[in-house]
């Protein structure tokens, strides 16, 4: 699957639903799945749910801890 149909993807469920799987948060995020399972398993990455066995982020989550990683790198550069 490429990049533009995980982003538009991530679009169509953005309008139908504020629920995001992994492939669509980490497009929304700008950033690989890989990376996104790798700091949900550290404790680093933003608050996720699970819904029955399935990882679902919630927009407002992802929002929230981009614009907190921006904070973190103005603190720290």
């Amino acid at each position: 699957m490429d990049s533009d149909d995980t982003i538009e993807r991530a679009n169509r469920a953005k309008r139908g639903s504020p629920f995001l799987n992994t492939d669509q948060a980490a497009a929304y995020l700008k950033i690989s799945s890989r990376l996104l399972k790798r700091l949900r398993v550290k404790g680093q990455g933003p608050i996720f749910r699970r819904h029955c066995r399935f990882v679902q982020y919630h927009i407002d989550d992802l929002d929230a801890w981009s614009a907190e990683q921006a904070t973190r790198e103005l603190q720290h550069g």
